[in-house]
């Protein structure tokens, strides 16, 4: 069966290659919402905790470089770790969502990193590709991730 892939944005989120999608692959889409006062009542309430046990030494770094936009961003961070399991159909599956991780480049681009189980499960399921895009703005911070998965043999 051949597909088509329509062309409604001009790349969407940035670098998706769906080549693989003729060939049997599939493109899954995950998007969550985050409201940021949510966020920063959990921040206050519980502290180092909560923020050691959802994010990396890294994303915390990148949020605490800014003050007045940490919570911004740590809630869009986490907004692309519900996203990622969403998209990747690991949403029932308990996993350390520090095992997500939302890696900022000089550019200002962001990417995903998986690490542990996380990573394994998407390598078992034929993962070749995750793209991600975030933003914030007013109350909200969102992201929409995507997977490309390359058919298995």
């Amino acid at each position: 069966m051949q597909v088509t892939v329509p062309r409604v944005l001009p790349i969407f989120p940035v670098d998706v290659d769906v080549r693989s999608l003729g060939q049997g692959g599939t493109l899954s889409v995950g998007i969550d919402v985050v409201h940021i006062p949510r966020m920063a009542e959990s921040l206050h309430e519980f502290g180092e905790r909560f923020e050691r046990r959802l994010f990396t030494d890294a994303e915390l770094a990148y949020a605490r470089a800014s003050p007045s936009a940490s919570t911004e961003r740590l809630a869009a961070r986490f907004a692309a770790k519900e996203a990622a399991l969403k998209a990747l159909g690991l949403a029932h599956i308990g996993l350390n969502l520090k095992e997500i991780e939302v890696v900022r480049a000089e550019t200002g681009a962001c990417t995903l990193r998986l690490h542990g189980r996380a990573q394994a499960l998407a390598s078992d399921s034929g993962v070749s590709q995750l793209s991600v895009s975030l933003s914030h703005d007013g109350d909200h911070a969102s992201a929409v991730v995507a997977v490309v998965r390359c058919r298995q043999n």
